[in-house]
């Protein structure tokens, strides 16, 4: 089959991951794998995903072979495959705009961004790089709080034609006047703010579900993560923080039958712990009442690797963008959005968002054409 041809803006942690992950899936996996939601997605298994292009700022990457800038300073997540070949496709410099906060400047090097003194691209040669190097597919790594920066690059992957995913808490699928314009120029687009496999969002999602599913009344709830990565230092400026809020809380907001206050729900980044680097360490707790209004407790504690809980995931975002591609439909992919994302254009409960994403790869692999998307609408009439 066809290479699936990507590109990175931003060559950070989960570029890391997901680029090791293209390499430590190989053929001879195929009956071993672990760690994979789907070997092959519409026949497209992990390796046939190719980098073809990169954009970054720090001078550590810029002019760097990709294989090589992705175990650059400051990344710091763990290294699964070392064996990562040379791909020939240079890391060009991006455009800054927003994307670096002012308080990185004052941390050590190691730990933070040494921007590169090169010319920032304009538009036009973002989308040159973009053509010249058959990329299909965008995936925007920027950090959190890049509100102008995700625009930027979102203009460029319409002008040249690419897909977008969306992996950051910035609204663009879930904005309707840009998922309109994506829809209107035939190109797809996944969004907004990408799950990790097993993560604090997707875990407290399904711990809220439970206690309604179980007449469990939840009164208040909160979950603070922390981490030793480049994107916790970035959230130490908590004026980048406020579509991240959103983002996380809506997430489990939406699975509740009643909301809760404003005053009663607290989801968000909590502080930056250097010595912990790509470790994310959340802590979730929920009140709440059962029968007889007798109260319950539940607190938990999950540690992961963040990166490469984002790759698990993206690495099936962008395969599911490669069947849109490949069969011309245009705007918001709703199934893998809604399954894929924290904030997606329309949220709806892990069971029937799945339910959705298995008919959008299920009806693609038998080839047909747009019919899937009617099938979506339905489940989600239904849900």
């Amino acid at each position: 089959m066809d290479k699936i041809r990507i590109a990175f803006v931003g060559v950070g942690n989960c570029a890391s991951s997901l680029m090791q992950g293209i390499h430590y899936y190989t053929k001879d996996k195929k009956d071993t794998a672990t760690g994979l939601m789907y070997w092959a997605v519409g026949g497209y298994a992990p390796h046939d995903i190719e980098v073809v292009a990169a954009f970054d700022v720090d001078a550590r990457k810029v002019g760097k072979d990709v294989a090589d800038a992705i175990f650059a300073e400051p990344n710091c997540t763990t290294v699964f495959c070392k064996d990562v070949p040379p791909t020939g496709v240079k890391v060009h410099m991006g455009r800054i705009l927003d994307g670096v906060s002012a308080h990185m400047k004052d941390y050590d090097p190691r730990y933070t961004y040494v921007l590169a003194d090169q010319p920032v691209p304009t538009k036009e040669e973002v989308v040159h790089v973009l053509k010249a190097s058959g990329t299909e597919i965008v995936l925007n790594y920027l950090p959190v709080g890049s509100e102008e920066a995700t625009r930027f690059y979102a203009e460029c992957a319409l002008e040249a034609g690419v897909g977008f995913i969306n992996c950051m808490p910035v609204f663009i699928a879930s904005d309707p006047k840009w998922a309109a314009r994506f829809k209107e120029a035939g190109i797809p687009i996944i969004g907004d703010d990408i799950k990790s496999q097993l993560g604090a969002t997707i875990t407290h999602r399904i711990l809220a579900d439970l206690f309604e599913k179980r007449g469990v009344k939840l009164k208040r709830t909160y979950q603070l993560n922390t981490g030793g990565n480049t994107d916790f230092l970035n959230m130490l400026n908590r004026t980048r923080l406020a579509s991240k809020k959103t983002s996380k809380t809506e997430a489990v907001q939406a699975v509740l039958a009643k909301r809760l206050d404003a005053e009663n729900i607290h989801i968000g980044p909590s502080d930056y712990v250097p010595w912990q680097k790509d470790n994310k360490i959340a802590f979730i707790r929920m009140e709440g009442s059962l029968f007889g209004d007798v109260p319950i407790h539940l607190e938990m504690r999950l540690s992961v690797e963040d990166s490469p809980n984002s790759a698990g995931v993206a690495i099936d975002a962008v395969r599911c963008m490669k069947l849109a591609l490949e069969r011309g439909i245009g705007g918001v992919i709703k199934g893998p959005s809604a399954y894929f994302m924290k904030h997606p254009p329309a949220q709806y409960s892990d069971d029937v968002a799945w339910r959705m994403m298995e008919i959008f790869i299920g009806a693609h692999s038998k080839a047909s054409t747009n019919s899937d998307q009617e099938a979506i609408e339905a489940v989600a009439v239904q849900a």
